[in-house]
């Protein structure tokens, strides 16, 4: 049972793909979660919104997490994989470790954004907390950037050449 969170992000896009490229054992199920953060809190900014804008702004984060976790658990239905898909409410935090927990995953598989310092202190990192608070194993899919990217391809040339 593999828990796959994802957040709409273009980098949520690729842990799909590498989810998806990944040779699991046969069997495997993967849950494609959605947590749609309770973003709108009760603030001064927040209180100048009616009760009935608040309530449709959720709706609507609620409905495009439904049409992400419908397009990824049938893409990774489409390469292979049984998928089904999950939308929840709350804090991604604490949502994704309790999916976890009740549904009895094996495997938590999350993006990173590869903050570090004070992005990290002050945005708060979910996978850093779930890796932290998780029942199970977790599989951090990290992005490498431009200069990640292109050290490790001149090093592959440069052991190609040497061979």
């Amino acid at each position: 049972k593999i828990l796959l969170a994802i957040d709409g992000s273009e980098h949520s896009a690729r842990t799909v793909d590498a989810l998806g490229s990944h040779p699991w054992p046969p069997g495997s199920t993967v849950r494609v979660l959605s947590v749609v953060d309770q973003v709108l809190t009760a603030t001064p900014e927040v209180a100048i919104f009616s009760a009935e804008t608040i309530e449709a702004a959720r709706q609507q984060l609620e409905q495009v997490a439904d049409e992400l976790t419908t397009r990824f658990a049938n893409w990774l239905c489409s390469s292979g994989l049984t998928a089904e898909k999950k939308v929840r409410a709350g804090d991604p935090k604490s949502v994704i470790i309790e999916e976890a927990q009740e549904w009895t995953g094996d495997l938590i598989v999350v993006g990173s954004h590869g903050h570090t310092g004070i992005k990290r202190w002050l945005l708060g990192s979910v996978a850093q907390s779930v890796v932290s608070h998780a029942p199970c194993s977790v599989y951090v899919v990290r992005e490498r950037n431009q200069n990640q990217a292109a050290e490790t391809k001149e090093s592959e040339r440069a052991l190609s050449q040497v061979s």
